[in-house]
């Protein structure tokens, strides 16, 4: 029996893990963390998956428990600015596309659909609540969209079987403190102190974590939660770290905490503003902004990045301290070796965009949990999960690719060589269909990561890939089914942001 499991590194991906493991196992595997009171928090992860409700419901913690605690926000989607041309705009919402007769309302868009209406706002309710900067419940916390509110239980995200319309924005740093805060309380035990040495076996298997103050702690499966570090996984394993950078060059970020001047209102979506050299992120929390500019360094120096994000979000407040990234873009071989799991950023990250990193986190834990070993260490489980985990950041590194590709914008350095530069051959062939018709379930990356082919559509048709015609099916279908339902569509828009309060309404209502 695998009795033990030591976590090094806290943040968000080390008490996540350690609070799921509890959640899990219970009393029948001890949990250790440690951590250095030293190691600064990257802290950008603070938007996340409509998804991360399972990680909330697997540990029994309603929203109301920790979303106030936390400076938590609503994102009903992202907003990406600028991609196409100054001033355009579109919404990357939680929504599947309706379907009549078969066919996808992005299907009957390009056949019926008003082109002087953007496809978003044809197509999709929650582009409406974005724009009225709607809350997604109301004042007495019932779910607009009806059927999908209640718990999940102990649910997984290979259970999610609904879209779920929103997901969350929150500080990562106060949410790695109330996880924690759960994690001790259920008996995970916490050390704060220096790593001064990783030992390891005869077989080169770890042995122990030695601390400085607490000695050495021994373990059965070590969890590497050390960042970009990668102190267990990369520095003592060895393992291989393969770099993305081929395909996506944005290697450098550098945030902001922006206090808002209007405390009256939210914006629930992140908002994702193309810039000369990258892309500037905003999301809003309960009581200020979290902003950032995510570029490459081979086109921009980061005294200029911050020049110009300052510029961007908080002109003449050069008080506000900023915090340099170096971002390591792509994942390891394998994050699993021997008797060590990498999870968060130890194991894989390919960028902020579309805000994955706390997805990366859940699934890797989740898979862990399918996947945890016993004392024969049985090859088979290590290899799925490798596979499985591999597979997700794969399929996330070639969605990803595509708003480059797909992208519009050509009138920086930066943006015309995001034309020109490599990419994945699958994805390629994937573009040159999207040229002719929308893609599906077929035709989109094949293995689980954690995007429908509605977001692969939507991001095509609002970046201007858009097929050069309707599918000539459409012309032999009666279309009144599917004008009743454009006409639904924005019928229930209307009615939802009437009968919804503002997301900062709703949030100051909960925060007390």
């Amino acid at each position: 029996m695998i009795r033990s499991v030591v976590i090094v590194g806290g943040g968000t991906a080390g008490w996540m893990t350690a609070s799921y493991l509890k959640a899990a196992f219970g009393e029948r595997v001890d949990v250790t963390l440690v951590e250095s009171a030293q190691v600064s928090r990257i802290g950008v992860g603070e938007a996340t998956f409509s998804t991360l409700r399972h990680f909330f419901d697997y540990l029994g913690l309603d929203e109301a428990e920790w979303l106030p605690k936390c400076a938590g926000g609503y994102k009903l989607g992202i907003r990406f600015e600028n991609w196409s041309a100054p001033g355009e705009y579109f919404y990357h919402p939680f929504e599947r596309l309706r379907v009549v007769d078969g066919f996808s309302l992005a299907d009957w868009w390009l056949r019926l659909g008003d082109r002087n209406r953007p496809f978003d706002r044809e197509c999709f309710v929650t582009t409406a609540l974005c724009e009225a900067k709607r809350s997604p419940r109301m004042m007495d916390g019932s779910l607009f969209v009806a059927g999908l509110d209640g718990s999940l239980g102990r649910s997984t995200l290979a259970e999610q079987r609904a879209q779920f319309p929103y997901a969350y924005h929150f500080d990562a740093d106060a949410v790695a403190r109330f996880l924690a805060d759960y994690a001790v309380e259920r008996g995970v035990r916490h050390v704060i102190d220096n790593v001064a040495h990783i030992g390891q076996d005869e077989r080169g298997w770890i042995s122990h974590v030695r601390t400085e103050a607490h000695g050495d702690l021994t373990g059965d499966l070590f969890v590497d939660c050390t960042g970009f570090r990668g102190l267990l996984i990369n520095q003592t394993l060895g393992g291989e770290f393969i770099s993305f950078q081929d395909v996506l060059p944005n290697n450098r970020a550098v945030a902001l905490r922006v206090p808002r001047d209007e405390v009256t209102e939210m914006n629930p979506y992140t908002t994702a503003a193309a810039a000369s050299a990258g892309w500037i992120w905003t999301i809003p929390l309960f009581r200020r902004n979290g902003n950032g500019y995510v570029y490459s360094d081979e086109f921009i120096t980061p005294e200029q990045a911050e020049r110009e994000l300052r510029e961007a979000v908080a002109p003449g407040r050069d008080d506000l301290p900023a915090n340099h990234i170096r971002m390591r873009i792509g994942r390891n071989q394998e994050s699993w070796i021997n008797n060590c799991v990498a999870v968060g950023l130890s194991s894989a990250f390919v960028e902020p965009l579309e805000s994955t990193g706390i997805f990366f986190i859940q699934h890797a834990i989740e898979q862990l949990v399918k996947y945890f070993p016993d004392e024969r260490w049985d090859p088979t489980l290590r290899r799925e999960w490798n596979r499985r985990v591999a597979h997700a950041v794969d399929g996330v590194k070639e969605f990803l690719v595509l708003h480059y590709r797909s992208a519009r914008r050509e009138d920086t350095p930066y943006w015309k060589e995001a034309k020109v530069r490599t990419m994945p051959d699958a994805l390629a062939a994937r573009l040159e269909l999207a040229g002719s018709v929308l893609l599906d379930e077929e035709t989109v990356y094949p293995h689980f990561h954690g995007f429908e082919p509605y977001s692969w559509n939507t991001m095509n048709l609002g970046l201007g890939n858009v097929p050069a015609a309707p599918r000539p099916a459409l012309e032999h279908i009666d279309p009144a089914a599917a004008r009743a339902e454009f006409a639904r569509v924005r019928a229930d828009a209307a009615a939802m942001v009437a009968a919804l309060p503002s997301c900062y309404e709703y949030l100051a209502a909960i925060n007390g």
